[in-house]
This record gives structure tokens, C-alpha cells and sequence, in this order.
């Protein structure tokens, strides 16, 4: 059983075409970035997702196709806000601070996105629009709703970050996207790093308050 999960995915990585090496490569250098803080981060992302809007599309995963066109939006709006910065300044002179929310928020947030993951995920059911609809539809509602907390800079982001690459690993594996589902792999550690990274960051600015 596991030399055959081997050899599927020795196979399926010699099969990948460069444009999503390329992508994943961007993507990868999207996550490192945004845990240094780092706004360049939105123009990796922007590539990145680029790229996979037009795969995903021809994979026929709708849901991955939307949700990276999603994210070449967000890229230009988490651009624009790390540049804008706090008080509206210009040209990243003070950074976006780093910010919590409350436990109340976070159990909102999480119930109002499993309730739409599984309408959506039902829907694409019946539909017969996905290959694996309810994955697929988590993975994309939680991944909506969590960009926007990483474009705000709210710390917590990156737990979510953790479950949502989980799930997106196992979507990627069913679908031969192997050089997509090493990056997630990657993403999961990045996201730990993040996390460590940003938790600093946001107590050493608390303490001196």
C-alpha cells in the first residue's frame, strides 16, 4: 500500500507542469514573507494565484479556480493596506499593527463558516460541480474568510491557517496536484513560524503599554 502511494506520487510530480512549480515556488515565498511581515508578500501572492486560477480552472476545481481569483484581489487590498499602514500613512512608515480578537469572535467566525461550507459543499453535491465538494468547499470558505484576518494582521490567522492547509492536503493528494500539496506540507510548518514570529511581535509591542 505504501510503495503504491510512492510510485503515484513519483509519477504524478515527473507529470506536473512548470507553470505549477512556478506557482507553488510564489506561493511558498507568500507565506515567508507575510511571517517577516514583509509587504512584498502580496506581490508573490499575486503571482502565485495567478497562475492557479488558470489550473484549477482546467482541473475542474471551480472552487479552487474562485477562490484564487479571490486571492488576486486580496492581494492588491493587502498591498494596499500594509502599505497604507496606521493612520493612514504612506509607503510603509508604520507598519499595520498586529491585533487580536476575542474568543466570541473567533467562535462566530468559526461557526459561520462551517455552516456555509457545508451549504456550499451540499449544493456543489448536487450539482456535480466538484470532485470532492464539501473539501472543497471548506477549504475555500475557511480560506475567504481567513485571508481577510491575515490582510488585518489578527494574530490568530495562522491557527486557522493550520487546519485549513490540513484540509487542502488531502483535497490536493485526491486530485494529483503534488507539488501544490508538498507546498501546503511546507505551508503548515510556515504557518507554525508565523504564528511563533507574530505572537512576539504583538507581546513585545503590548509590553510596553
Amino acid at each position: 500500500m505504501i510503495e503504491t502511494i510512492i510510485n503515484e506520487g513519483l509519477a504524478g510530480f515527473a507529470a506536473q507542469s512548470p507553470w505549477e512549480w512556478l506557482a507553488a515556488l510564489f506561493g511558498i515565498g507568500y507565506v515567508v514573507l507575510a511571517a517577516r511581515e514583509n509587504p512584498w508578500a502580496w506581490p508573490s501572492a499575486f503571482i502565485s494565484t495567478l497562475i492557479y486560477t488558470l489550473l484549477f480552472w482546467q482541473g475542474q476545481l471551480p472552487l479552487q479556480s474562485l477562490l484564487n481569483l479571490y486571492y488576486l484581489i486580496m492581494a492588491l487590498y493587502g498591498w494596499q493596506q500594509w502599505k497604507k499602514g496606521r493612520h493612514g500613512a504612506q509607503d510603509f512608515e508604520e507598519p499595520l499593527e498586529i491585533s487580536k480578537k476575542p474568543l466570541k469572535f473567533h467562535l462566530g467566525f468559526t461557526a459561520t463558516g462551517a455552516i456555509l461550507s457545508f451549504m456550499l459543499g451540499t449544493w456543489m453535491h448536487i450539482e456535480k460541480w466538484s470532485v470532492a465538494p464539501f473539501l472543497d468547499a471548506g477549504v475555500m470558505i475557511f480560506s475567504v474568510m481567513t485571508t481577510y484576518l491575515m490582510v488585518k494582521k489578527i494574530l490568530e490567522n495562522w491557527l486557522y491557517w493550520l487546519v485549513i492547509d490540513t484540509a487542502a492536503i488531502i483535497l490536493y493528494w485526491q486530485n494529483g496536484y503534488y507539488p501544490t500539496m508538498i507546498m501546503f506540507m511546507l505551508y503548515l510548518v510556515l504557518a507554525t513560524y508565523g504564528y511563533i514570529v507574530w505572537k512576539k511581535t504583538y507581546a513585545k509591542a503590548h509590553s510596553k503599554h
